[in-house]
């Protein structure tokens, strides 16, 4: 990745730094709408399915759509944008997120709602692949570590900022339209973003020569898409053949996605990273850990509104606390990785674990009679252990790697972070839902299946590289 933007940056006169700032403004705006329209639905999803019907199922269709559709064309929307040219792609991505956030906001069914949340996802991958590349033709080299070091309090204050702007949205119940209002403010957002870009980015023709495996793309899209109707049609409707029959045509398609990254010219994933025991170690640590963590996260919101009775606005505050350690772990961890490696990564998990069992606790012995302030230590605590793994378990992965391979690592990083997201709401929702799904019981069993998770990540952490990439090199 270096070496790539060295060479864009040998090859581009910058433009100015007042205009490096507006871009790298932006680039950031977009990243904000992805991020923002990624967690929403965590808050809103009852009142949606309220509003709609489609009950549990629409519940846990809302959050994973978004994040499957991202997650299986993150890596297909880079390799497009490098083909066709990035201003291109960002602008194409960004006009079709922001008019599939119109057809969220006026969806009259939940299918359509789905639907609409499926095409906004899969625009969002259109644009976020091309921003780095952006950052990387427009900052010169030896400056443009001040932009990058923007991105993390950014998207920390939008991952704290954005469920609790939704629930007050859903709550203030604006021109009596409810919950659509949270998307409709994207037409405002990303048309003044649109407008932006279209002004500020830089012209690129892009390298037709780039190959785009469609073939693998669409492979991944119907595993995930079999895999996951599969577990919410078994969750909404009873597990009887059709789930059954879901779940065993994913595994078949994923069988043959893994024939085509051997056999294409072009696969997704360099073959030669999914041979190195510490990358494809940290793959599979992040699709746990991450689908363990994204089902906490909505368990935790279904179980503030409909175990303990709250408004979404009021869920939404209750859960500050864990996106305040998030943040505060992130700024905290940002110098550690250098000195720890992966042993941060292992205090990340173990603190994770501390704070779900200490939940699992106060659920367990005061069920919906537990207090808000109670919640505060618990969800603080599980915060820091996130803020501690997000980014240096994908820093350690990447420290066998070998530079040309960056590129491609991070780009499957990514990718799998936003399938171990859709995945990991719809399995633990699942559970939620299997076991009641109104009370204190099914919040303490998809508890007790998270920590189970992350107590079983620990003893693995010890088959990533020790150091992330600058360090084990040295």
């Amino acid at each position: 990745m270096t070496q790539i933007l060295h060479d864009a940056n040998e090859k581009t006169e910058h433009p100015s730094a007042r205009a490096r700032w507006a871009i790298l403004g932006v680039v950031l705006a977009a990243d904000v709408l992805d991020l923002l329209d990624g967690t929403i639905t965590n808050i809103a999803a009852p009142t949606i399915a309220h509003d709609l019907g489609g009950g549990t199922a629409l519940i846990q269709w809302l959050g994973a759509s978004y994040a499957l559709a991202l997650g299986v064309l993150l890596v297909l929307g880079g390799r497009l944008g490098d083909r066709y040219g990035r201003r291109r792609l960002f602008l194409t991505g960004l006009a079709g997120f922001t008019a599939a956030s119109l057809a969220c906001g006026l969806a009259p069914t939940p299918g359509t709602l789905v639907a609409a949340r499926l095409v906004q996802g899969a625009f969002g991958a259109l644009v976020i692949p091309q921003g780095f590349g952006i950052l990387g033709a427009t900052w010169p080299r030896d400056q443009i570590g001040k932009a990058y070091s923007l991105f993390g309090p950014v998207m920390g204050l939008s991952a704290v900022g954005g469920p609790v702007l939704a629930g007050f949205i859903v709550d203030a119940d604006l021109a009596g339209l409810g919950w659509r209002p949270m998307f409709l403010i994207n037409l405002a957002l990303g048309g003044a973003a649109l407008l932006a870009a279209a002004r500020l980015l830089p012209h690129d023709t892009g390298d037709r020569g780039t190959t785009v495996d469609i073939p693998g793309s669409a492979l991944l899209g119907a595993t995930m898409l079999a895999l996951l109707s599969g577990l919410i049609e078994g969750s909404a409707h009873g597990w009887n053949t059709v789930p059954a029959l879901l779940l065993l045509a994913g595994l078949a398609l994923f069988a043959a996605f893994c024939h085509r990254q051997r056999t294409a010219p072009s696969p997704l994933i360099r073959p030669s990273l999914l041979h190195n025991r510490g990358f494809t170690s940290g793959l599979l640590l992040g699709i746990v850990f991450f689908a363990a963590v994204a089902g906490l996260l909505y368990v935790v919101s279904l179980f503030l509104q409909q175990g303990l009775g709250r408004s979404p606005a009021s869920a939404a505050l209750a859960l500050t606390p864990l996106s305040a350690g998030i943040v505060i772990a992130s700024i905290a961890c940002y110098r550690l990785i250098a000195r720890l490696g992966r042993r941060l990564v292992l205090i990340g998990f173990l603190v994770t674990l501390a704070g779900t069992v200490h939940l699992l606790a106060l659920v367990t012995v005061s069920g919906t009679d537990t207090g808000g302030w109670a919640l505060v230590p618990p969800l603080l605590v599980i915060g820091l252990g996130m803020g501690a793994c997000f980014g240096s378990l994908y820093d350690v992965t990447i420290g066998d790697i070998a530079p040309e391979e960056a590129g491609s690592a991070g780009g499957s990083l990514g990718a799998v972070q936003q399938l171990a997201n859709a995945v990991g709401s719809a399995a633990v929702t699942t559970v939620y839902f299997h076991t009641g799904g109104d009370g204190a019981h099914p919040a303490g069993v998809s508890l007790t299946v998270v920590a189970a998770v992350t107590l079983l990540c620990c003893p693995l952490v010890r088959l990533l590289p020790p150091k992330a990439p600058d360090q084990h090199h040295q």
